[in-house]
């Protein structure tokens, strides 16, 4: 290709803005090996196209087994102020988990198996190094869930991300036989609440754990006696669980029984906020909070903050990051398959007569 100028005199160029093209072109470089090892034989063309590629419609000599009547799934979502405190702590490599895990989290609770994903990563400015890592931690968080990470975006703009900031989100589809798609109306009174536990604060309420931490002068380098080892910071940046491959697999074990009758990702709005998208109108989700422990980073930041324990309900998930609304007859094999694959499964209680709320005892 050739390019025509007109003179010799240098005017304004684009790195005048802020904006490094060069800089771009590098990270492209970087992160050319981590999304191929996300990849399998559905994804197909070549990185750097304009669009990913995935094969839906795949022959059974491929693979191990084909839909019939497929749905497509499809949601996005972001971290929120969590990147604040990436940011200020310097530690970039697991803020992409939270994205992937904010998304395939959700993507699951319809009964679908996630196929891939995209990212797309706002900055000030592009820090090849800084964006590697970032980039980084959404393959990780793909290999995790088991999706091809399959494209992404990254925008510099230095006019509306002031120096240092940055946000992500990403965009997920999966896929779903259109009979084994979770519906609400499928939870009867009777039925069991499993829930799993999380692994700290996940990706929600990040902008009250912030207040907190400012208002109260804590450091987020400092270890404090009712958190144990950890630093403040590591606890808080602990990523998001990914239910993924465990769920899947337990979805799959009932091929023809319906035996999963409801399921809820607990993120902002917590246990009150989310279960209640997963019952019908005729009846309640009455939940015991004795039934699990609180971790102590949510005392702590409870304790720290004087904040109200509805308020911590209402929008901390509170140890629980997902929940399971199963047959009563199946219940304990489902907990023991649960555990068998590295959850923290327990009953925090039932399904009763009312008209879709949750109710917390």
């Amino acid at each position: 290709m050739t390019v025509i100028t007109s003179g010799s005199k240098k005017g304004l160029t684009y790195a005048d803005t802020g904006v490094d093209i060069d800089a771009g072109d590098r990270v492209v470089g970087m992160i050319q090996s981590m999304l191929k090892r996300t990849h399998g034989p559905r994804v197909i063309g070549q990185h750097g196209a304009f669009a990913g590629m995935f094969r839906l419609d795949y022959n059974e000599k491929l693979f191990q087994r084909n839909y019939r009547d497929p749905v497509l799934v499809a949601c996005t979502d972001g971290v929120g102020t969590k990147v604040k405190l990436a940011s200020d702590l310097g530690i970039y490599n697991t803020i992409g988990i939270d994205c992937v895990a904010m998304n395939v989290n959700d993507l699951i609770v319809q009964g679908a198996e996630p196929l891939f994903f995209l990212d797309y990563l706002g900055l000030h400015c592009q820090e090849p190094q800084q964006t590697a890592e970032i980039i980084e931690g959404v393959a990780t968080g793909c290999e995790i869930a088991g999706c091809a990470l399959i494209g992404g975006e990254c925008a510099e703009m230095p006019d509306v991300y002031a120096k240092g900031d940055f946000d992500i989100a990403g965009f997920s589809v999966g896929v779903v036989e259109l009979k084994r798609a979770i519906d609400p109306t499928r939870v009867e009174k009777g039925d069991v609440i499993i829930g799993l536990a999380s692994d700290g604060v996940h990706s929600n309420g990040y902008s009250l754990v912030r207040k907190i931490v400012t208002s109260r002068k804590l450091k987020l380098d400092q270890s404090y006696d009712d958190l144990g080892d950890q630093t403040l910071g590591e606890i808080l940046l602990t990523p998001t669980r990914i239910y993924v491959r465990p769920i899947v697999k337990l979805l799959r074990q009932y091929r023809v029984k319906k035996v999963v009758s409801g399921m809820a990702h607990i993120t902002g709005g917590g246990l009150p906020g989310n279960l209640t998208r997963a019952l019908g109108d005729d009846v309640d989700a009455r939940i015991d909070r004795k039934a699990w422990d609180v971790p102590a980073v949510f005392t702590f930041l409870q304790k720290q903050g004087n904040v109200e324990d509805d308020e911590m309900m209402r929008v901390f998930n509170m140890g629980i990051g997902y929940v399971l609304i199963v047959r009563p007859t199946f219940a304990k094999s489902i907990m023991s398959q649960l555990n068998k694959s590295g959850e923290r499964a327990m009953i925090i209680g039932k399904i009763v007569k009312g008209s879709g709320q949750v109710r917390l005892a």
